[in-house]
């Protein structure tokens, strides 16, 4: 069986539900992940993409900020949703395919614009939150599963458009990038995206506050998909759709696919 997934940051699926639609009919992904859905459950547009072939849904969800949702055009079975660092957060949904296959879909807390959690309660919240991510995969190690999302942490040199002008830039600093690394160990995961593209840059977010985001380039990878190694050998086909980017009222970040051969 070989399927292709996406994960996406969409900043609200019911104002970017022509976008969602434009990359169904495009590029038709069978498994779509979405982050910050800024929506209760009962309001996504899901009679729109059922219409596209995407019949079968797991999500959480929040009025106006925060929620995930796991679109496919295969068939699910809900595997759950934790809420790390007790933040009473939509931040997580699990969903398991007919393969076996299970999907986790994250959106891991921003972390405000100052990197002290003395000073600054939201970047304290997206240590914590990490640090349960890495308990929870510590204490129960994942197996046949794909871990996506928008991680909000771009942790290589080459993931951020200038790594030193950016070394205390919430998103890049050494205390979240080590953060993460310590989540990935904990799950064994495999940075798909980076085993397919190893090297040169390559961003998946742009501030919507350049005027010319395509120019100036500016860009952060912020959204991530790995793999358990028992399949991540399987993955081939990364690529980071940059031309979302640029797409009518687009999301600040462009979709990020992998295809697994399983």
């Amino acid at each position: 069986m070989s399927f292709t997934l996406a994960t996406w940051n969409i900043n609200s699926v019911r104002l970017r539900e022509p976008i969602v639609c434009k990359l169904l009919e495009e590029h038709g992904p069978d498994v779509l992940c979405l982050q910050e859905c800024k929506s209760p459950v009962d309001k996504i547009p899901t009679e729109a993409f059922a219409a596209l072939g995407y019949r079968h849904m797991v999500a959480q969800g929040q009025k106006g900020y925060n929620g995930v949702a796991i679109l496919s055009k295969l068939p699910l079975e809900d595997a759950g949703s934790k809420d790390f660092a007790s933040l009473g957060h939509a931040r997580h949904v699990a969903a398991r395919l007919e393969n076996g296959v299970t999907v986790h879909n994250f959106y891991v807390p921003a972390g405000g614009d100052v990197a002290d959690r003395a000073v600054n309660e939201k970047f304290g919240q997206k240590l914590d939150y990490l640090t349960e991510m890495r308990d929870f995969f510590h204490a129960d190690a994942p197996q046949k599963s794909i871990l996506v999302g928008d991680l909000n942490i771009a942790p290589r040199e080459d993931d951020v458009w200038d790594h030193k002008k950016l070394l205390k830039v919430v998103s890049h600093t050494p205390v979240e990038v080590e953060a993460l690394a310590q989540t990935q160990d904990a799950g064994k995961w495999i940075d798909v995206t980076r085993q397919d593209i190893p090297d040169g840059r390559l961003y998946s977010w742009w501030s919507y506050r350049a005027r010319d985001w395509d120019a100036a380039d500016k860009g952060r990878r912020l959204d991530h998909v790995w793999a358990t190694p028992d399949i991540s050998a399987a993955a081939h086909g990364s690529h980071v759709l940059r031309d979302a980017r640029g797409w009518e009222k687009p999301s600040d970040h462009a979709p990020v696919f992998a295809t697994f051969d399983l």
